[in-house]
């Protein structure tokens, strides 16, 4: 019973500053994005996508809130805002008279009610791999409350799915709006293939029958085709112009804190990124041998304080794919660093990588000797806190902006 209490208590307070806050979501197309990785550079596609088919826009992720062009950097470390800021961004949106509001979204916010009364005609998935476990407990749990996106709880007109993703089944069970896939898999109605790498980003075919779209993108990575293949397959639900998908897509440069390369005219390549799952690690970590002539290096750490099963997998992760691996301290909250090092270095031994491995607590000393160490080629990578502009290190918020960081010593 107290279960079903709290749940009550939730939707019925978030009703209740939906009235408050005028039910500011009434009559918007909203357009959410869930899945483990790849969330915000999927919203910004679609961003850039509609902005260039000439529609007017709003967007809130984990990175940058927009409203009607106006970009803001997003500081409060959340994906989803508090249910007070949402309304205040839903408001504002309404206010300026947008056309589009695409959200981020948690399995969290799903399971805490957030979206309730948000009207969602789009529901789009990238992938799911095991995050927040620490929360859900179990991945069918996981999977539950992103499946809220899908299904009656939240009534999409559309649903657009990862056909090559394990739980593509189970997402299309849940589904109630009308679906399009994406994927490589013959599932899908919309096929990748012919993908192509290249130093100015990546090109495909995105086929639909025997009509396709030749798609290319600035960004790196598979999972960037993924990810652009999803917003393409909400360009084609929505009806937009084949040319306004592909101009729309080619146009982002990057994103903040996502592979973002930072170049102080240094010989090696250097990315920053928000990588924190063991997925995200693993992709990332492949983009970067696609890119480098020379050897890939990773500088990162786990998050203190929560999903503890995952810091293992991140290990094994590294270890699998990184050639140099220098551990440190990511975002430590109020746990024992040394406590979260040794569990991440439990899955770097486990992955048999011991042997490249540094332990170096002091981030910035970290991250100073990767690029001491890095050569002509290279590719050096800092994970784990992308655009953040402060990290928690005891319960302490300290400035820390990564890219800034790797400015300066890449400057020196």
């Amino acid at each position: 019973g107290i279960k079903l209490a709290e749940e009550t208590y939730r939707k019925s307070r978030i009703y209740g500053l939906q009235a408050r806050f005028g039910f500011p979501a009434k009559g918007l197309r909203v357009i959410a994005v869930t899945g483990t990785n790849g969330k915000t550079t999927t919203c910004c596609f679609i961003n850039g996508m509609l902005k260039s088919a000439g529609f007017t826009t709003a967007m809130y992720t984990t990175a940058i809130i927009e409203v009607n062009g106006v970009a803001e950097a997003n500081k409060t470390h959340r994906t989803l805002p508090l249910t007070q800021q949402l309304l205040r961004f839903l408001r504002a949106a309404k206010k300026a008279q947008v056309d589009f509001v695409i959200l981020e979204t948690t399995s969290q916010a799903l399971h805490q009610h957030k979206l309730v009364g948000i009207p969602v005609e789009v529901a789009v998935l990238t992938n799911l791999s095991p995050e927040h476990l620490d929360y859900h407990r179990t991945m069918d749990n996981y999977a539950a409350a992103k499946a809220r996106l899908f299904n009656n709880y939240m009534k999409p007109d559309y649903c657009v799915l990862n056909a090559d993703d394990d739980r593509y089944d189970y997402f299309l069970m849940q589904s109630v709006g009308q679906v399009a896939s994406y994927g490589e898999s013959s599932d899908s109605t919309e096929r990748i293939r012919s993908v192509k790498s290249s130093r100015e980003g990546m090109s495909w075919q995105l086929m639909n029958g025997n009509h396709g779209l030749d798609l290319h993108i600035r960004l790196l990575g598979l999972f960037n085709v993924y990810n652009a293949s999803a917003a393409a397959s909400v360009g084609l639900l929505l009806g937009l112009k084949p040319e306004a998908i592909t101009n729309g897509l080619a146009a982002l440069r990057l994103v903040p804190g996502r592979m973002e390369n930072i170049d102080a005219g240094q010989p090696f390549t250097v990315w920053v990124d928000y990588a924190i799952t063991p997925d995200a690690i693993a992709k990332v970590l492949q983009a970067g041998k696609d890119a480098a002539s020379g050897s890939v290096s990773l500088v990162f750490g786990a998050t203190g304080d929560r999903d503890k099963e995952k810091r293992t997998l991140m290990g094994e992760a590294a270890a699998k794919y990184a050639d140099h691996i220098y551990l440190t301290d990511d975002e430590t909250y109020t746990e024992n660093p040394e406590a979260i090092r040794q569990a991440v270095y439990r899955g770097i031994v486990d992955g048999d990588g011991e042997t490249k491995t540094q332990v170096i607590p002091d981030r910035m000393r970290a991250i100073k000797t990767a690029f001491k160490n890095a050569k002509k080629g290279d590719v050096v990578i800092l994970a784990g806190l992308g655009h953040q502009d402060s990290r928690n290190m005891g319960g302490k918020l300290v400035p820390w902006d990564e890219r800034g960081v790797a400015k300066q010593l890449l400057q020196k």
